[in-house]
């Protein structure tokens, strides 16, 4: 006896993986059961099969899909979704043409950011970050990581990563937590930036012994922490347990996605200035390039990641929202889909490979995320869409039917999913 049987899918998505992300000619193929059935049992995947066959098994609760799409639940693995006040007067500025230094020497940017989450409490935190974690989940999401960096200190460093332990304890999503103290050299450390590197670092062995985060994080850029300062940071996280991720080569290529291969971090983030040799790299490593064109969108640059290139190289590719005040500000992940397929020329099936399983596998949860493989957690959603290639071609809107976790439907405080 199941607990739960779908049957009359239109179309199951079963994108799996064996001990490694997919790469290359790997992420356009998409294992799809037309005419599918679904049984779960204690959370999780118990059998899967034609409709007909479905139809013939005993269950406590049926769900007639009616020809819709099932799909395992999508995973973003890259957000900053804990963060205080909001940037929408900038909008007008950048409008204007007002270069972003002007904004940030105003105050604005991300030190605007900064000093309203310091002024937050956590309870304030919390409360805005369940709005916008309900908002992901909504769009699909059943798997999301989260960093911090919007502290730049101690004190609030530690409040965000508490405020996404409390999370998790509340909401049925998985959260995956990532430190990203050096996000930023703050104001009080201007010309000062190894100190400031060294109060991050400090922090980890608290970090640890409170199960805070599961990552660290750094931003490699110009003007920022440099490789070398990169480099320290990660083999001090790397040293206590803590897997590694870097945002690297997103405006200059200064060799961050090499040294992502370099340290054998999990995932290499943003990589639109990556060189023709970090991506040669990638291509032979197991590092997941999560590419982030909503950001590229937003902020109104020509040149995106390239991810045909990538692909055809033979890099693992996933895509994020980056969902952020400042450079991104969508929990859409659906959007991204969109604009993967219309920016990066990604194909459908690269694309649902990209928000599933190998986005897992760019948080380590590839053994319990991004897959409907009997004896998985049964986290999936179902989608009023007629075909897995309709979501990428009509983009801007929500097309989730239901959203269920652990063979659980979920449902939010102002409506049902």
């Amino acid at each position: 006896m199941y607990d739960l049987l779908l049957f009359n899918i239109g179309q199951l998505l079963l994108p799996a993986s064996t001990s490694r992300p997919l790469k290359g000619e790997e992420m356009k193929h998409l294992q799809v059961i037309e005419k599918a059935a679904m049984a779960v049992k204690d959370g999780k995947v118990a059998w899967i099969g034609q409709s007909e066959e479905g139809e013939k098994l005993e269950a406590i609760s049926y769900l007639d899909v009616q020809g819709k799409v099932v799909s395992p639940g999508l995973v973003d693995p890259h957000t900053h979704f804990v963060f205080g006040g909001s940037r929408e007067n900038e909008l007008a500025l950048k409008q204007a043409g007002v270069p972003y230094l002007d904004i940030l020497a105003s105050g604005g940017g991300i030190l605007s950011t900064v000093q309203s989450t310091r002024n937050s409490t956590e309870e304030e935190l919390f409360l805005k970050s369940s709005f916008h974690l309900e908002r992901i989940i909504s769009y699909g999401v059943t798997t999301v990581e989260g960093k911090s960096g919007y502290g730049l200190d101690r004190e609030t460093e530690l409040k965000q990563l508490k405020v996404m332990k409390k999370l998790q304890e509340k909401y049925p999503i998985r959260i995956v937590s990532t430190f990203l103290g050096p996000h930023a050299v703050p104001p009080e450390f201007k010309g000062k930036s190894d100190l400031f590197l060294e109060e991050m670092i400090s922090m980890l062995e608290e970090i640890k012994e409170h199960s805070l985060a599961d990552y660290v994080d750094i931003f490699c850029e110009t003007g920022v922490f440099t490789v070398e300062q990169s480099k320290a940071f990660l083999e001090a996280g790397k040293k206590l347990g803590f897997g590694m991720k870097i945002h690297a080569d997103e405006i200059d290529s200064l060799g961050g996605t090499e040294l992502a291969v370099k340290v054998r971090a999990t995932s290499a983030d943003h990589l639109v200035a990556a060189s023709e040799e970090g991506i040669k790299q990638l291509g032979k490593s197991d590092t997941v390039a999560v590419l982030l064109p909503g950001t590229t969108f937003y902020l109104g640059k020509e040149q995106y990641a390239k991810a045909r290139k990538m692909i055809d190289t033979g890099v693992a590719v996933a895509l994020a929202t980056d969902f952020n005040p400042g450079s991104c500000v969508t929990e859409n992940l659906q959007m991204i889909m969109s604009l993967a397929a219309l920016k990066l020329n990604m194909s459908a099936e690269e694309i649902w490979n990209a928000v599933t399983v190998n986005a897992a596998f760019a948080i380590g949860k590839e053994d319990v995320a991004g897959t409907l493989t009997t004896g998985a957690q049964a986290d999936f959603v179902v989608w009023e869409i007629p075909n897995y290639q309709y979501l990428p071609y009509h983009f801007g809107v929500n097309h989730v039917h239901s959203v269920y976790i652990a063979g659980e439907k979920v449902r939010r405080k102002k409506y049902e999913l």
